[in-house]
C-alpha cells in the first residue's frame, strides 16, 4: 500500500511546482517526515523523504525522491567538522539511506532533515527573493511579517544553513518559516497541507505588499529611443541579429538559443535603470547557474541598425569575454574548476527582446524564463527598496562550486549531434521525416519545414515536443516565403547547422511526352528550390561561424540514364552538381556540402505515392506493390532501400566523424553498378 506521507508529498510539490510565481523550472525542494516499515526488522522507522537532486517538482514522482532514515542523517551533526568543510557532509548522505532506488540527496537535504518540523518548503518566488535581495530585506521581513517569518543572513546552500534555520525556528517558536538573504524562503508545518498553505501565505503577503507599497516605476523612467519595435519589425530585427549573436554565445562551445519578446523584458529594456541593474547580475543561486552572473546588454537604441548592431555586438563579446574572465581569476583558487566558457548566455535587446542560450532547447528556454524570474526581482526589490544581490564572490563559490562541477560530471554525455540545430525541406513524410527522426534521435533540435503545414506540424509533434522539432510550412519555389522560414526556424532556436535539401517531385514522362510546362515543375521545386533554401540558409552558417553541413538529397538517376524521367534526372544531376559548386564556396567558412544518391525507396514515400510508383511499375512491366521488390532484385545486394537507410547515410555524412569530408555523393542504393561514380 503506498504512503500515504509520500502520496501527500508528491500532491504538495506538484502543486506548488506548477505555479510559476511559487518557483521556477527544477528550483526549489520539498520534504516529509514520517515512518514506513524497515523489510528488514519489521519495525517502524522514521524517514525523510525529500525532492532529489536536479529534480523538478512540477513534474515530481515518488521516484523523484531520496530518502533517508532521520536518525541517521540526524546523527551527522554530531560529525560535522565545520563550515570549512561541510561540502564532505554531502558524502555522508550516502550512508543514511533507506533502501535502494530513489534520487540522489540534493545538498539542501541537510535543511529539511535538520528543521524540526514534519513538513517542509524551500521555494524560489520572485515576492520572496525580492525581498531577500532587498538592500534593507532584514528589516522589510520584521515589517512585512512581524514575528511570523524571520530573517537569515545569506550563507551558501549547505549543512551549515540548514543548522542556522533549525536554531532560528527553534528560537522562534510562533514563525511559519523564513526569508534566505539573497535566495529565497523556507516553510515548514505540522501536516502537508499547512506547510503548503504557509508557504503560499508568505509569498502572497510579499507581494501583496510590493504591489500597496511599492513605487509605479521600479525601473526608472521610460526611455523613448529604447521603446518596443512593432511585433513584425522587432522580430524580423530578432531574426537577422540571432546568427551574430549565436555565434557570440558558441564562441567557446556550440549552444542551442531561445528567443522571447516577453512584455516584461521589453519593459524593462525600455527603462532607464536597465543597464545599471543587468550590471548588477542575478542573485538566486538558480538564477545565475543557468544565465551566468550577468547578462550582455546591447547598449544601442532601438532603431538602430543591424550593421551597427552587428558591430556593437561584437565589440561588446570582447569586453563581455575580458569582463569574465577577469571575475574568473579574481576569484579562482588552486582547487577550482576549470573555466566554463567566458561567454554570455543572455543577450539583451533593447526593443526586441531577450536571447538565451544552453547546452539544448530546453536549457536555453529555461535560462530564459530564470531571467524573466531575475526581472521580476529586480522590480520587486526597486519598488520597496534598492535591489542588493549577493556579491560576485559569493556568486563565483556557487559557480564554481566543487559540489555543482560534480553534478555536471555526471551528466551524461551528448549525443553526436547535440547543440546542433537541422533544417530538413519536404519533410512531413517518407525520406525527409526519417532524416528528421534521426538527427533527432541523435540529439539535434530538427526543423520539419513541408508545403502541408498541418502534415509538418504533425510530424514533429511525433518526434517530440516544441524544444526538440517544429514544423513550418515552406513553398521552396517561392523566395520570400524561404525567408520568412528561416527567420522562423532561426527565432526557434537560435540558428541553423544543418541544411537538408530533400524536398522534391517527380515526374515519369519520355521526352517527346515532357512539356516545358513538365521540366519548370521538375526543375522549379529541385534544382531552383534547392539553391534558394541554400542561398537563404548559408548567410545563417556563414555569421554564426560554427562551421555547418548543407546535404542534397539527389537520386542515383544524377548519374544513371534510366528511361522515360528526363525531366526528373536532369534537375537531380543539376542538384549533384550544386553540392560540387557549394563545396568549393563553403568550404572556406568550414562548412561541409555533400550529396545522397538514393534508388528505389518505394515504401513511406511521397513521390511514389503520388503517381511516380505507378508510372515507373508501368515502365518495368510490374505490378506497384511489387516496385520495391522489382529495385531490390536489380541491385548488387539484392535488399530494398527504406528511407531510413538515407536517414542513416545523413547521419553520418553530418555526424563528427566525416569532419573532413565534403563534395561527396554518397549511393545508398543497395548497389547499382551502372550508377557507380567514376
Amino acid at each position: 500500500m503506498k504512503n500515504s506521507t509520500v502520496a501527500e508529498l508528491v500532491a504538495r510539490s506538484n502543486a506548488l511546482g506548477s505555479d510559476p510565481k511559487i518557483t521556477n523550472y527544477a528550483g526549489g525542494n520539498t520534504s516529509a517526515k514520517g515512518t514506513d516499515i524497515d523489510p528488514v526488522t519489521g519495525e517502524p522507522v522514521e524517514l525523510l523523504w525529500v525532492k532529489g537532486s536536479g529534480g523538478d517538482l512540477g513534474t515530481l514522482t515518488e521516484s523523484g525522491l531520496a530518502v533517508l532514515r532521520l536518525d541517521r542523517i540526524r546523527a551527522l551533526e554530531n560529525i560535522y567538522p565545520g563550515l570549512d568543510r561541510e561540502d564532505e557532509m554531502v558524502d555522508a548522505f550516502a550512508y543514511c539511506l533507506h533502501g535502494s532506488g530513489g534520487a540522489a540527496p540534493s545538498i539542501d537535504t541537510a535543511m529539511h532533515s535538520l528543521v524540526d518540523a514534519p513538513h517542509v518548503d524551500h521555494l524560489h518566488p520572485d515576492a520572496g527573493i525580492s525581498i531577500a535581495t532587498a538592500k534593507d530585506g532584514e528589516k522589510l521581513t520584521e515589517t512585512i511579517f512581524g514575528g511570523t517569518v524571520v530573517w537569515v543572513d545569506w550563507r551558501r546552500p549547505g549543512f551549515q544553513l540548514g543548522l542556522d534555520i533549525a536554531a532560528i525556528k527553534q528560537k522562534s517558536p510562533d514563525a511559519i518559516g523564513c526569508i534566505l538573504g539573497g535566495h529565497g524562503i523556507t516553510a515548514w508545518g505540522d501536516t502537508s497541507a499547512k506547510c503548503e498553505e504557509n508557504s503560499r501565505w508568505i509569498i502572497d503577503t510579499a507581494q501583496a505588499y510590493i504591489d500597496a507599497e511599492g513605487s509605479e516605476s521600479p525601473f526608472g523612467a521610460p526611455v523613448a529611443t529604447n521603446a518596443p519595435l512593432a511585433e513584425d519589425e522587432r522580430r524580423t530585427k530578432a531574426a537577422a541579429l540571432a546568427a551574430t549573436i549565436r555565434g557570440i554565445a558558441s564562441h567557446d562551445k556550440p549552444m542551442v538559443g531561445h528567443f522571447t519578446d516577453d512584455a516584461r523584458v521589453l519593459e524593462f529594456l525600455s527603462s532607464t535603470n536597465a543597464p545599471k541593474l543587468a550590471a548588477l547580475g542575478t542573485s538566486c543561486p538558480d538564477h545565475f547557474l543557468r544565465t551566468k552572473v550577468k547578462p550582455l546588454l546591447l547598449d544601442l537604441p532601438a532603431n538602430a541598425s543591424i550593421e551597427k548592431s552587428i558591430e556593437r555586438l561584437k565589440e561588446l563579446h570582447a569586453e563581455y569575454r575580458k569582463d569574465y574572465t577577469a571575475y574568473y581569476d579574481k576569484f579562482a583558487t588552486d582547487d577550482s574548476p576549470a573555466i566554463r566558457g567566458a561567454d554570455p548566455l543572455i543577450v539583451l535587446i533593447p526593443g526586441v527582446g531577450m536571447f538565451s542560450y544552453g547546452a539544448n532547447k530546453q536549457t536555453a528556454r529555461v535560462a530564459g524564463e530564470f531571467y524573466v524570474n531575475a526581472i521580476n526581482v529586480m522590480r520587486g526589490a526597486e519598488a520597496i527598496s534598492t535591489y542588493a544581490p549577493i556579491s560576485d564572490a559569493e556568486k563565483f563559490n556557487i559557480e564554481y562550486w566543487a559540489l555543482e562541477e560534480a553534478k555536471l560530471q555526471r551528466m551524461p554525455k551528448p549525443k553526436s549531434h547535440a547543440t546542433r540545430v537541422a533544417l530538413v525541406t519536404g519533410a512531413a513524410s517518407g525520406i525527409g521525416k526519417a532524416i528528421a527522426t534521426r538527427l533527432a534521435a541523435d540529439g539535434a533540435c530538427v526543423i520539419i519545414a513541408d508545403l502541408d503545414l498541418e502534415k509538418a506540424q504533425a510530424a514533429a509533434a511525433e518526434i517530440g515536443n516544441t524544444d526538440v522539432a517544429i514544423g513550418l510550412k515552406v513553398n521552396v519555389t517561392d523566395a520570400e516565403a524561404i525567408e520568412r522560414m528561416v527567420q522562423d526556424a532561426v527565432l526557434a532556436f537560435g540558428g541553423i547547422d544543418i541544411v537538408v535539401n530533400n524536398a522534391g517531385v517527380s515526374l515519369s514522362k519520355s521526352l517527346l511526352e515532357t512539356t516545358e510546362k513538365d521540366w519548370d515543375f521538375q526543375h522549379d521545386i529541385m534544382a531552383k528550390g534547392s539553391f534558394l533554401v541554400s542561398k537563404a540558409t548559408a548567410p545563417v552558417l556563414i555569421e554564426q561561424a560554427m562551421g555547418g553541413d548543407v546535404i542534397y538529397i539527389s537520386s542515383k538517376n544524377a548519374v544513371f540514364a534510366g528511361p522515360n524521367n528526363i525531366a526528373y534526372s536532369a534537375s537531380k544531376a543539376d542538384q549533384a552538381h550544386q553540392v560540387r559548386l557549394l563545396a568549393v564556396e563553403l568550404g572556406e567558412h568550414g562548412v561541409k556540402v555533400n550529396g545522397i544518391n538514393p534508388d528505389g525507396v518505394v515504401r513511406g514515400s511521397g513521390i511514389f505515392s503520388s503517381g511516380w510508383g505507378a508510372n515507373r511499375a508501368k515502365t518495368y512491366g510490374v505490378e506497384e506493390e511489387d516496385l520495391g521488390k522489382f529495385y531490390a532484385q536489380r541491385t548488387i545486394l539484392k535488399r530494398e532501400v527504406l528511407p531510413e537507410n538515407v536517414a542513416n547515410a545523413v547521419s553520418v555524412l553530418t555526424g563528427p566523424d566525416l569532419s573532413h569530408t565534403t563534395g561527396l555523393h554518397i549511393p545508398v542504393d543497395a548497389g547499382v553498378a551502372a550508377a557507380f561514380l567514376r
